[in-house]
């Protein structure tokens, strides 16, 4: 177990048709989550951001803006005990290819007026709510 917690950043991804790009992910019981990842040693936030979208999707983001802070220590949600501080965006990107890496299993661009019919995982909903 991390001795300390963990910054995350994760993003709410809006493609050029106004769909929002859902991950299916083992790692949140096979539920719909934004994809993210960890910020590095010395990396910037928004840096870490755009690394990670790129890793696990091959999406190039732009348009970055803060929307949502949230803390989660040892969540039942997500398949380990971890302390998490969730830093999430949302952003825009240009295309609609996406190709996932071993993070997640599938994925869907989504109306998100539609997202009530997804079986989101970890605390998607209540950020989707805000956006």
């Amino acid at each position: 177990m991390n001795k300390y917690p963990e910054p995350t950043v994760s993003a709410v991804i809006f493609n050029p048709d106004g769909k929002i790009l859902l991950c299916k992910s083992h790692k949140w019981g096979n539920k719909y989550v934004i994809p993210g990842g960890h910020i590095e040693l010395g990396e910037k936030m928004e840096e870490a951001l755009k690394r990670e979208i790129v890793e696990e999707t091959g999406l190039n983001i732009y348009d970055i803006k803060l929307v949502s802070l949230k803390e989660s220590i040892y969540s039942d949600k997500f398949h380990e005990k971890r302390h998490f501080i969730f830093i999430d965006y949302i952003c825009k990107t240009d295309s609609t290819n996406v190709s996932l890496n071993d993070e997640a299993e599938e994925y869907e661009w989504v109306d998100i007026e539609q997202i009530e019919y997804y079986d989101l995982g970890g605390f998607t909903k209540e950020l989707l709510m805000k956006v």
